[in-house]
């Protein structure tokens, strides 16, 4: 009784909406369905990715023309660099994690530009997940370039980083001349951050 019940609810709608629609019979064409809209500053988060089109400066955090903040990190060997200690040579800092698929598909891209430029340009690379195994990650993966674990997230807070990965290109004199939002999948897309 209640399946000939619900049938018979199910095509009392269908009519309904058949007898509403029916003087106008284009009412679904081509143009209903439509986007009249463009979303051209949305972000795919869990791929890291944003459009062309969508400049940095609109996002929180340390932008192009401002002075880095500088900060004091471990190495996974327990080394400390402090960022200011860099001064005269060109920094890309890169923050991710290790849980981040565009993380794992930059990293290889980022250790073929530091063994080409790995004298010129100085790579730090910020850990924001420090509680999984990062060395293990590093080892990997093949990295070499340094690794800097943010314990606290004081350095991630400080540069109010949203997405991962994000990476930065501090010129000689501490200033950031370059910030990508998402990652940059080719050796060319690295080498021209520091033309």
């Amino acid at each position: 009784m209640k399946s000939i019940f619900g049938t018979l609810l199910v095509i009392l709608f269908i009519f309904a909406f058949y007898m509403e629609n029916k003087s106008n019979p284009h009412i679904f064409s081509e143009n209903t369905f439509q986007q009249t809209e463009s979303y051209d500053q949305l972000i795919d988060i869990e791929e890291g990715e944003l459009p062309e089109a969508t400049p940095s400066e609109n996002f929180p955090g340390p932008n192009v023309g401002d002075r880095a903040i500088d900060f004091k990190l471990e190495t996974l060997e327990g080394k400390s660099i402090t960022l200011s200690d860099l001064k005269g040579k060109k920094v890309i800092l890169n923050f991710w994690a290790t849980w981040c698929p565009p993380c794992k598909e930059e990293m290889p891209i980022m250790q073929q530009f530091h063994e080409q430029y790995g004298t010129d340009v100085k790579i730090l690379a910020v850990n924001i997940d420090p509680q999984y195994n990062v060395k293990e990650y590093q080892k990997a993966m093949g990295l070499t370039f340094p690794i800097l674990l943010d314990k606290d997230d004081k350095i991630n807070n400080a540069y109010d980083i949203l997405t991962v990965p994000t990476t930065f290109v501090i010129n000689e004199k501490g200033i950031i001349t370059h910030k990508q939002i998402g990652a940059l999948t080719t050796l060319d897309a690295f080498t021209a951050l520091i033309e």
